[in-house]
């Protein structure tokens, strides 16, 4: 069985180094001319899905804007999910979750074991009640192939308030986090299938992400103020790592298949221009 993290460095390999989100808010439903209900919900994950489920490395739906709709969105998310395996991509679910015991063991469960509806590649997830309490993500991750995506330094401004508060030892939150990742990841290859979730628009971090040996997921990129050229400066010598994350950039130019596809492309070639020139 190949590790989450063979897969993700194969498919960037082949597809090239980006996430695109399905983030269907009304604001883009709109836009796009679709009405804000099931149906519209329908048709709009349909068509990212046709359009970029064969070209794209990462594609991660939201789960919030699906389960807004009750079990007819959530049923929805299922079917947008299986189209975009079929079709090649990686699924990443963000979905955020964090909890204890029983409860996080049943969100494993949910999403990382390949019985489950909503089975995906990888999943978000919140550290926020420790990093050990999301040991049931990693273990299903690691029994299954899948991946966990941990908060670590996020680009909402009331994040630094947690993520950077210093513990006992010296480190920040942030820092712990990152530490006890990279611990998961140790001696992985080519890459480990536990990743963070570390914001594109936050500048240099001033946190050391050198060891963490997986994935960087890089929110924030395009509509959120981001280009791929503030890349190096928040991740520096582990761009190599790094997953830029796309969302409305790329949809913004829906509904149109064949503009989603070039907005993508054009994402790609501003991502791989930058951490080429990097490594």
């Amino acid at each position: 069985m190949e590790t989450f993290g063979t897969r993700l460095h194969r498919a960037v390999a082949e597809r090239g180094p980006l996430c695109v989100g399905i983030d269907p808010h009304p604001g883009l439903l709109a836009r796009w001319g679709l009405p804000d209900d099931v149906d519209g919900l329908a048709r709009f994950a349909r068509t990212v899905a046709e359009a970029l489920g064969d070209r794209v490395a990462v594609i991660k739906p939201q789960s919030a804007f699906f389960e807004r709709f009750g079990s007819r969105g959530v049923a929805i998310l299922e079917s947008t999910i299986r189209q975009l395996r079929e079709a090649g991509s990686l699924v990443l679910l963000d979905v955020k979750r964090g909890d204890i015991g029983s409860t996080v063991a049943a969100y494993a469960s949910a999403y990382l074991d390949p019985s489950s509806p909503l089975y995906v590649d990888a999943v978000t997830a919140s550290p926020y009640l420790g990093v050990g309490s999301l040991a049931p993500m990693f273990e299903s991750a690691a029994a299954h192939g899948g991946g966990v995506f941990v908060l670590a330094l996020t680009s909402n401004p009331e994040g630094a308030q947690v993520q950077r508060a210093v513990t006992s030892g010296g480190r920040t939150v942030a820092q712990l986090v990152i530490d006890e990742i990279s611990q998961l990841n140790r001696g992985a290859e080519p890459l480990g299938s536990i990743g963070l979730v570390v914001g594109a628009t936050i500048g240099d971090t001033g946190h050391d992400l050198s060891r963490v040996n997986g994935p960087l997921l890089a929110p924030g990129l395009g509509a959120q103020g981001a280009t791929a050229a503030d890349l190096p400066t928040v991740f520096g010598s582990s761009l190599s790592a790094v997953l830029p994350s796309y969302s409305r950039e790329v949809l913004n130019a829906g509904p149109d298949a064949d503009a989603l596809r070039a907005a993508a492309d054009r994402a790609v070639a501003d991502c791989r221009h930058i951490l080429a020139a990097r490594h």
